[in-house]
């Protein structure tokens, strides 16, 4: 029976996380972080609103908070590579101290003594204060390593103060779960009124030194599934279950530990899978992999934590703490905010950090959302009042921090965003770097269809033999040399240099000038990727040919149409740039028969476009037909 009603919650569980994940990416689009939208979704899903997820329900579906926490703490234990740390690890050593000791000890002592203005707070004795203050300034310390990377891989970030940030980051997450360790079995001590003497913290060391050993132990199983050929899901699935065997065995533990000694010997299972993840990242050739694999499967994870932590949330009691919360997110911040001066004053740091320093560290998510779920596990007198302020502040934080951190990457000059795309000038050009067979047969094939292209000789090659195509000669590569080619007024860009050259010219096109359309002929797979970040349009010579190939043997037709082989045909991109074209639909376009729609292209995405597909300023549209009448609807969508 007990079976039946689990499976019966998970079903109704499912449906509900499946409807939190769609109306999540709504809260995106209206610049709301992710966990807000799952948040609220599990809110009016919870007993509060609609009951939909009922308390029963909620004690049952526990173990899948387990299974979450634990992967948040491998995620967390992932991005802790020292490799990649060594470089900055004076300042991050006195970054990490600074906020740290900064903000624990001054969030500690304000909490105490503002503790009756906090209702939960106000009527227990001097000692919960103490405990509950602690368990606070404990979670203020916490940072989410996942919204910094993302945030960093936005801007594409790169320089001494992001790498900083990202160590502290992920360095932070690793201690304050070992804080919180500690500060968890004070607060119960004191709050149980457990004598805290000499055993007392014996026993507290004992326990976080066997739980350290447990994660060198389990790192070591968590790379067996890496050793074997299994598919990465099923990879994940094994990941999964190493994670919730590890709260198994503290749990078991724990209970034998009262059963046998009379006396709790608590396992930190988060310190275990953060130590795991860290031992198998920095000591085994699964690295990569193991961060492919959680990068797949902590989607799906944070759905379930997030909707069930909702669910689990008073819309009336975080209507009655939100004032508190908002009061705790400006405490925080200006602890941070002293935290940030003195590492950069105690690492000797560049002092134009000193007033942003505390902006990076701001966002929250898993890892402090888990350590109040687990505060409201330990303590279910309070324990609910003090998860609704945290998630409060989270929420906050979410929507506070990311902007900030942006906004300091900028400020020291090291964020690196693609530039503004130039208005177009009415002018089909393009610039082709690289003065080669190849490259003039390109120049001559675009003049033949009305464009003008230029050739940029970079190697003193004689151009003696190119009378027909505009060729310009400059000495080096750089903004300046660029820049007096006027390529914010171009095109399109060629690029068919080394691959070296090609990513220089790329990325300084990318950040500063801003033209619509790189294209580069790449010549290793192995720099697809880096180009692919820039946006540029890459053609691997090698596989290209095999493609074409490909398409001529199975579309014979379709293939000499697409690339303009049957005489007097020819395909075009058109930009809609017509005020009377926005807002009608192709059906209504009165197009010549001799002309067929083959996709419309809207910022980035491909539509699955019909008749009744409405076209907008800036669509990028693809047709094929007869040259005349081709030209005739540039000239009548261009303008």
């Amino acid at each position: 029976m007990d079976i039946k009603l689990l499976v019966t919650f998970l079903v109704g569980f499912l449906i509900v996380a499946i409807a939190a994940n769609e109306i999540s990416k709504v809260f995106q689009k209206i610049k709301f972080p992710l966990i807000t939208g799952l948040i609220i979704t599990g809110i009016i899903s919870g007993s509060s609103v609609l009951n939909f997820i009922s308390p029963d329900a909620l004690d049952r579906l526990n173990f899948l908070n387990d299974i979450a926490l634990a992967i948040i703490a491998f995620s967390a234990g992932s991005e802790l590579y020292l490799n990649e740390l060594r470089s900055r690890i004076n300042s991050i050593k006195w970054m990490t101290i600074g906020q740290l000791v900064i903000t624990f000890v001054m969030s500690a002592t304000v909490i105490y003594f503002i503790a009756n203005f906090i209702p939960f707070m106000a009527s227990e004795p001097a000692s919960h204060k103490i405990a509950i203050s602690v368990l606070f300034a404990t979670i203020f310390v916490a940072r989410s390593p996942s919204s910094a990377i993302a945030v960093i891989n936005e801007m594409r970030a790169n320089g001494p103060f992001t790498k900083t940030v990202m160590g502290v980051t992920v360095v932070k997450d690793v201690l304050v779960i070992i804080l919180f360790a500690i500060s968890l079995s004070v607060a119960k001590a004191l709050i149980h009124n457990e004598e805290t003497g000499v055993l007392f913290f014996v026993i507290l060391l004992m326990e976080l030194v066997a739980s350290v050993g447990l994660g060198f132990l389990f790192g070591k199983i968590l790379q067996i599934p890496f050793l074997t050929k299994f598919d990465s899901k099923l990879k994940g699935i094994f990941i999964i279950i190493i994670g919730y065997s590890i709260y198994l065995f503290a749990h078991y533990v724990k209970t034998k530990s009262v059963a046998i000694f009379h006396h709790e010997f608590a396992l930190e299972p988060l310190l275990i899978s953060i130590i795991a993840s860290f031992a198998l990242t920095n000591y085994s050739k699964h690295r990569i992999e193991f961060s492919e694999v959680l990068e797949e499967i902590s989607p799906l994870i944070y759905i379930i934590f997030f909707t069930l932590t909702g669910a689990s949330l008073s819309v009336q009691t975080l209507m009655s703490v939100f004032g508190i919360a908002v009061a705790l997110f400006f405490l925080r911040l200006i602890t941070m905010f002293f935290g940030g001066i003195v590492g950069v004053y105690a690492a000797n740091d560049s002092k134009k950090y000193a007033l942003i320093a505390w902006m990076p560290y701001l966002t929250q998510a898993g890892v402090a959302l888990g350590l109040a779920t687990i505060i409201s596990v330990e303590f279910p007198t309070w324990g609910h009042q003090f998860e609704t302020i945290i998630i409060a502040i989270i929420v906050i934080n979410q929507l506070v921090g990311p902007p900030l951190f942006k906004w300091s990457l900028n400020y020291v000059k090291e964020s690196h965003l693609r530039a503004k795309i130039p208005e177009f000038d009415s002018t089909r050009d393009a610039v082709i770097f690289g003065l080669e067979n190849q490259a003039v047969a390109l120049a001559r094939q675009l003049q033949k269809n009305k464009w003008e292209a230029r050739i940029v000789n970079t190697e003193k090659k004689n151009t003696e033999d190119f009378n027909d195509v505009e060729i310009i000669d400059i000495e080096q590569i750089n903004l300046q040399s660029l820049k007096q080619l006027s390529l914010e007024k171009t095109e399109a860009v060629i690029l068919m240099l080394s691959d070296d050259l090609n990513y220089k010219i790329a990325e300084l096109i990318y950040e500063h000038i801003g033209t619509k359309d790189i294209i580069v002929r790449l010549n290793h797979r192995d720099n697809f990727e880096k180009f692919h970040k820039l946006g540029a349009l890459i053609i691997e010579p090698a596989t290209a040919m095999v493609s074409l190939l490909d398409h001529f043997v199975r579309s014979p037709n379709a293939t000499s149409l697409l690339l303009g082989m049957d005489k007097g045909q020819d395909s075009m991109d058109i930009e809609i740039r017509n005020q009377d074209i926005h807002g009608m639909r192709l059906r209504d376009l009165r197009l010549p028969s001799d002309v067929l729609v083959l996709s419309v292209k809207r910022k980035g995405q491909l539509l699955v476009s019909h008749g009744y597909t409405r076209l907008r300023l800036g669509d990028i549209i693809t047709l094929v037909g007869s040259e005349t009448s081709l030209e005739e609807l540039k000239f009548k969508f261009d303008t």
